[in-house]
């Protein structure tokens, strides 16, 4: 038995949520916080078998995708604002822990 974290972005979370379910995946969806931009995202734990580890991955690689988004670096006081001009940087996508776990029940 397996224990997978899935962090993924608010965006991804619905479809990732529906593809999880048509696969007859159980998942305990979190609300979470964190990351660069301190953004919203959606944390799943799913408990399943190691043998269907690599389609779970592959419904969470085809479901959650990298988007670049333009941060605006925060001005220092007395700064010169010119020199802070919006970059692109990528988020989204998922990070996913896969985790042994000992037992595993269902009431």
């Amino acid at each position: 038995m397996k224990l997978v974290v899935a962090v993924v972005q608010d965006q991804d979370s619905s479809r990732l949520s529906n593809a999880l379910t048509k696969n007859q995946f159980r998942a305990t969806k979190l609300a979470s916080t964190g990351g660069f931009l301190r953004s919203g995202n959606t944390t799943f734990l799913i408990g399943t078998e190691d043998s269907l580890i690599p389609k779970l991955l592959d419904i969470i690689r085809d479901n959650c995708r990298a988007r670049e988004q333009m941060v605006a670096p925060v001005s220092p006081l007395g700064g010169n604002a010119d020199s802070y001009i919006p970059y692109p940087v990528e988020v989204g996508g998922a990070t996913v822990f896969v985790l042994p776990i000992e037992q595993f029940h269902h009431f």
